[in-house]
């Protein structure tokens, strides 16, 4: 800046002088928007929930109904759209059961609030035969997974562990063995599967199991287990109801589906198609059940070849 100076005479002189710059304003530091973070985790919680209730959402296979072709331990992608949506297909969380679940470890039915039924599906369709569903048996809230066989109209019954579809035997292939690795989540327990498990020359335990290839009249085909007589080898025959469907496990001696009642824990006969919670498309990956809360372990648990494997059936020409 100019100052004015005096230097023996009379007349003043301007001389240019410097001064420190003015200090920087400090920003004053503002606290966490809690009111913010709290609005959005409320949008993304409510956008996963309508993406698992509208599009997919993944699926834990808990038990060994759906053997050869699905192990415990095997997670999969479900679509919600595949048929439609109805009362089933909205996903709202049950903040009790999932406390009674996590932190008092107690058995809970499901973490989702169950809606009343409601007749019909939005863009509802039916399956096609062979595909694998997710259902919820009427009158509880649980999964199950299951493949469906007859459609509306169908005559179906069993006879000797035979499907019998309008008259016609279900095509049946050759008994062959599956050997299926033992694991923490396939024990191949032994009064499940009398003399199943073997070891290999390599030191291997594998479970090895009596396998058809059973094929519907569309062509498409899969792989059931057969362990001999069970209580389910002899059913009906019934007529299936409209818009309802009969769903069968692939472990056909050790699933409980449409052939037992619900007093059972199966499905009570053909199932309304309001019931089908999604249609099940692909493994995306499979743990042997020694993994736990360590990341660490979680690499080692996983089974080899297992994600990516599609559950739809392939088709005969």
């Amino acid at each position: 800046m100019k100052e004015a100076v005096l230097d023996g005479s009379e007349t003043p002189r301007l001389e240019t002088t410097e001064t420190d710059p003015p200090p920087p304003v400090q920003a004053k530091r503002r606290g966490t928007d809690w009111w913010g973070e709290i609005k959005g985790i409320f949008w993304l919680i409510l956008v996963v929930l309508g993406f698992h209730s509208f599009i997919a959402k993944p699926f834990y296979i808990p038990s060994e109904s759906m053997l050869p072709g699905l192990r415990i331990g095997d997670r999969l992608v479900v679509t919600k759209f595949a048929y439609g949506w109805s009362f089933v297909s909205p996903t709202i969380p049950n903040p009790v059961a999932i406390f009674n679940s996590v932190v008092l470890h107690r058995p809970e039915e499901s973490w989702s609030v169950a809606i009343p039924f409601m007749k019909g599906r939005l863009f509802g369709s039916l399956p096609t035969r062979g595909d694998v569903v997710i259902v919820t048996p009427p009158g509880t809230h649980n999964d199950y997974i299951k493949r469906v066989i007859g459609l509306p109209g169908d005559r179906l019954e069993v006879r000797g562990g035979v499907v019998i579809l309008n008259g016609t035997p279900v095509k049946r292939g050759a008994v062959h063995d599956t050997l299926i690795p033992v694991d923490t989540n396939s024990p191949c327990k032994e009064e499940d599967y009398p003399g199943a498990r073997e070891t290999l020359g390599d030191g291997r335990m594998m479970c090895r199991l009596p396998t058809i290839t059973e094929t519907l009249p569309n062509g498409r085909h899969y792989e059931t287990i057969e362990l001999g007589w069970s209580p389910g080898d002899d059913y009906g025959p019934v007529t299936i109801p409209a818009n309802h469907v009969f769903l069968m496990g692939d472990n056909r001696d050790r699933s409980a589906d449409s052939r037992f009642e619900l007093s059972q824990l199966g499905l009570g006969g053909p199932v309304p198609y309001e019931n089908l919670g999604g249609r099940a498309e692909f493994i995306t990956f499979s743990l042997d059940g020694d993994a736990n809360f360590n990341p660490l372990t979680w690499w080692g648990s996983l089974r080899a070849n297992r994600a990516g494997t599609s559950l739809h059936p392939a088709t005969t020409n």
